[in-house]
């Protein structure tokens, strides 16, 4: 059956992804870095949308001044979690005195949390977009529900962003941030599958390989848990001014159970890639396979090198990708796709 979505709309949507990713990147960039409070604002930066580059154009009090405002927005967000029932939480916050000091300024800092901001801006206008286009042209039912109930995630991230450098990076804010960008990624991904593939055309693989995708995603879902639970650790000490030399000896159970986990997904893989070679031969669990493998070579690098910053980008955005492709694998074999109607 013909395509009725034109090539431009679909190469936009696996450009709009492509910067999601690239979202993902700079963001672990910005935490390796530790430039997180390179802006102490948001949106803008030091109150303006293209930051300083020294000091010299800053309030003398300009630490007093963010110091305030972030009290204001760390006393409302405590409101909010207390509202939730997450009372324990709010009153840690709220008696957390660390949450206002503020960093010296720093040109370097700076300039990559923005970079970070303005990778969020043009992913935030692709998503955007892809929603009008689909409005105006398209006026798909399923096409519509998907990308708007993404640009809505996006709004939450956005706003999430603020309270996570409202917060001063309190690192549970900031794995909350991270798997809400995965939400997009899927939902992105489901939107770029309804528009691409000829209508009913699905992964025909066994029941045994179904099995294992469903398996292998779930445990990679578990893995990038853990890994976020590790990074957070990993934050901890180095606000008690451990160095990174001294991390591998700090660490707990969750580090070993993290990389325990990642040779049974590699196991799993490396079935699911040879029962795929006898019989349904998708590219898409070979790349998974694949990725996997310089996945783990990552992981070994990070726990026997004294975790290098550039090892941690790599290491999350392979991990990323891999939790892409078995998106799509599992969306693929266990839900063929069907007509998508219009609205009116």
């Amino acid at each position: 059956m013909k395509n009725s979505f034109s090539k431009a709309f679909i190469r936009f949507n696996w450009l709009t992804l492509v910067l999601i990713y690239l979202v993902v990147i700079a963001g672990s960039f910005v935490r390796i870095t530790g430039s997180g409070m390179g802006c102490p604002d948001w949106p803008k930066c030091f109150g303006q949308w293209v930051p300083p580059t020294t000091d010299e154009n800053l309030p003398d009090n300009y630490k007093d001044i963010y110091s305030e405002k972030r009290a204001k927005k760390v006393a409302k967000f405590s409101n909010f979690l207390e509202t939730l029932g997450m009372e324990e939480t709010a009153n840690k916050l709220r008696n957390d005195k660390s949450l206002l000091i503020e960093q010296d300024f720093n040109g370097r800092k700076t300039w990559t949390e923005y970079a970070n901001r303005l990778f969020g801006f043009l992913a935030g206008n692709g998503v955007l977009i892809v929603f009008l286009w689909i409005i105006l042209k398209y006026r798909k039912e399923k096409l519509f529900f998907l990308s708007f109930i993404n640009l809505i995630i996006l709004a939450v991230q956005a706003w999430f962003g603020s309270i996570v450098v409202a917060t001063n990076l309190v690192p549970w804010t900031i794995t909350v941030h991270m798997f809400l960008a995965l939400v997009i990624i899927c939902l992105q991904l489901l939107i770029i599958r309804k528009i691409s593939e000829p209508t009913g055309r699905a992964l025909q693989v066994s029941k045994s390989i179904k099995g294992i995708i469903v398996l292998s995603f779930a445990i990679t879902f578990i893995q990038m848990f853990l890994g976020t639970q590790v990074r957070e650790f990993i934050d901890e000490l180095t606000k008690q001014g451990i160095g990174r030399e001294a991390w591998n000896d700090e660490m707990g159970m969750t580090f070993y159970i993290h990389r325990s986990f990642s040779w049974l997904v590699l196991v799993m893989l490396a079935v699911l890639a040879y029962l795929n070679f006898k019989s349904a031969k998708s590219k898409l669990l070979y790349s998974a396979f694949i990725i996997l493998a310089i996945e783990l070579l990552s992981g070994v690098l990070l726990a026997h090198f004294n975790m290098p910053g550039l090892v941690q980008v790599a290491h999350l955005l392979f991990a990323t990708i891999i939790f892409g492709i078995l998106f799509i694998a599992l969306t693929r074999s266990l839900f063929p796709r069907t007509n998508i109607s219009t609205f009116s």
